[in-house]
């Protein structure tokens, strides 16, 4: 691993941790922890969240951590997810394998199992597996936007040693504080960097194409809000990411949280204890459920 990985991954810690001190789960909230969804017990495993006095069967929000494809797990979502399950929905809340041990595209293959688990164990959780949604932030983001290309673009989903199932789309989708391109920066880049972590070439041309959700959206990519916030370092990402989809005629919902007066940086929204994060996460709810 990088110095720069090792350095964010400390950061990122430190702050989480601040973030979550003394938060339990709350007490309307049913909880089924360290699930396998594939193989490994260490990295692959998900955790389900559902509203204790709901209906039998719910609609699903497949979450996608962030981090930088480098940090991570279920444990530092839980809260968020079990906040989002309170608005009425089953949460899937998982963990992937990381960089720099495991490389592009191990992180998607292990996106693709979970939304395989979620189908195959539909009646045993109480899944409408007719109304299945996801969000991912930052890194979580890029993955879900690469993830619902595969599921819409066949000849970009050739490219992998994997298989979506069969006719499957989420149905919408929320992209927060994403990023969307693959890009080559400079020297101290920070995306630059992590991506060297990440890519097992280190950014080849091949590799950035790939990495790329812009240069493979097609008019079958699901409906998107698209949020970043006015202090986010990758807030420039999210109006291309918006404008590409309207432009296929894809329905979009893009939010610029935050202002002067009020600064919100990258990924706000997971601090449940924010009001801001409320409303952005309400909004979110709300656009899922026109599609139900």
């Amino acid at each position: 691993m990088s110095i720069t990985s090792m350095m964010l991954c400390k950061r990122f810690k430190k702050s989480d941790d601040r973030r979550d001190a003394g938060l339990t789960t709350p007490e309307d909230i049913l909880r089924y922890d360290d699930i396998l969804y594939g193989t490994d017990a260490r990295w692959q495993v998900l955790d389900v969240y559902r509203p204790k006095a709901a209906a039998e069967k719910l609609p699903v929000i497949v979450s996608i951590h962030g981090g930088g494809w480098v940090y991570g797990d279920k444990e530092r979502y839980q809260f968020y997810c079990m906040s989002l399950a309170q608005q009425g929905f089953a949460v899937v809340n998982f963990t992937y394998r990381l960089a720099p041990k495991y490389k592009f595209p191990v992180s998607l293959e292990d996106t693709n199992l979970v939304f395989h688990w979620v189908l195959k164990h539909a009646a045993e959780y109480g899944f409408d597996a007719a109304q299945i949604f996801a969000v991912g932030d930052s890194a979580g983001a890029h993955m879900l936007g690469l993830y619902c290309c595969l599921c819409t673009n066949p000849e970009y989903a050739s490219q992998f040693p994997f298989r979506v199932p069969e006719g499957f789309v989420p149905t919408a989708v929320a992209l927060n504080c994403g990023v969307y391109e693959g890009t080559r920066g400079g020297k101290w880049d920070l995306s630059t960097r992590l991506m060297a972590d990440y890519l097992p070439n280190k950014g080849s041309d091949e590799e950035l194409e790939k990495l790329s959700v812009l240069r493979h959206v097609t008019a079958a990519f699901p409906p998107s809000f698209i949020m970043t916030a006015n202090e986010d370092f990758l807030r420039e990402a999210a109006p291309p990411m918006a404008e590409k989809l309207k432009a296929f005629g894809i329905p979009v919902v893009y939010r610029l949280y935050g202002n002067e007066q009020n600064p919100l940086g990258h990924v706000f929204h997971c601090n449940i204890r924010s009001e801001d994060a409320l409303r952005c996460n309400t909004e979110e709810c709300d656009f899922f459920r026109r599609y139900l």
